[in-house]
């Protein structure tokens, strides 16, 4: 812990959760077994970044292109989803955790559709941190909902192109109410941000590290974070117009 800067953690961390099947592969188990260990590294980050100081925690879980998988795999990942929720309510409520979800939610199974709404419901007056799950969710799929409702509201005359700027145009994301990520990091290998929050990530930190999620540890994510505060965050500035 001695290893990071407490005065400059990241506000909002984001973290595309790769590799639960690789590593039941590796370990002669069927899939699910792989994203029950993976939600075992859920658990375990969520409590870290409490205990450090994190504001915003935002975890891609299940993407709009995960709903293309075997349907028994589908069925186990909502039996999983739904499990978690009950599970770690006392521990977000005794540990002034808020959830909160983006995505395409109604695409859910309605009972975990259920269990989740119930779930954000009752932490909706934690401030201690917010854990985020991206569920059913998709990058350019947010862009083009948040462009509908943009010419939905043109037309019903509350807003005129010329007044359109970024900052407006983000708050008909699904995070309107989140700062972007400060830190994403991807697990498992993978190169690349597989159409999670594309917008949001326009300065983020990146970071891509070769262990896979269920195997993903205190000591990880504090290496990871010792790693961002080592950077030199510009904004398109040169380093003499920094404070």
């Amino acid at each position: 812990m001695n290893r990071i800067d407490k005065d400059k953690l990241p506000r909002h961390i984001a973290i595309i959760m790769d590799g639960n099947g690789r590593w039941a592969k590796k370990n002669a188990l069927r899939r699910i077994a792989g994203h029950r260990k993976g939600a075992e590294a859920v658990r375990n980050t969520v409590r870290i970044c409490r205990e450090i100081g994190i504001q915003y925690l935002t975890l891609y879980a299940f993407s709009v292109e995960n709903w293309r998988r075997p349907a028994d795999e589908i069925e186990a990942l909502m039996s999983l989803l739904e499990e978690f929720l009950i599970s770690e309510l006392k521990e977000m409520l005794d540990n002034n955790i808020r959830l909160a979800a983006i995505g395409n939610i109604n695409a859910l199974y309605e009972r975990v559709k259920k269990i989740l709404y119930k779930t954000i419901e009752q932490t909706s007056k934690n401030s201690g941190m917010t854990l985020n799950l991206a569920l059913s969710y998709g990058g350019r799929d947010e862009i083009v909902e948040a462009v509908k409702r943009i010419l939905r509201d043109s037309e019903a005359g509350e807003i005129k192109k010329e007044d359109m700027t970024k900052e407006i145009f983000s708050k008909y994301l699904y995070t309107a109410d989140m700062p972007d990520p400060d830190l994403l990091i991807r697990t498992s290998g993978e190169y690349r941000l597989s159409n999670f929050l594309l917008w949001q990530s326009a300065y983020t930190e990146l970071y891509f590290v070769d262990v896979l999620w269920p195997d993903f540890s205190r000591e990880n994510l504090i290496e990871i974070i010792a790693d961002y505060q080592s950077r030199e965050r510009r904004f398109g500035l040169t380093s003499d117009q920094l404070p």
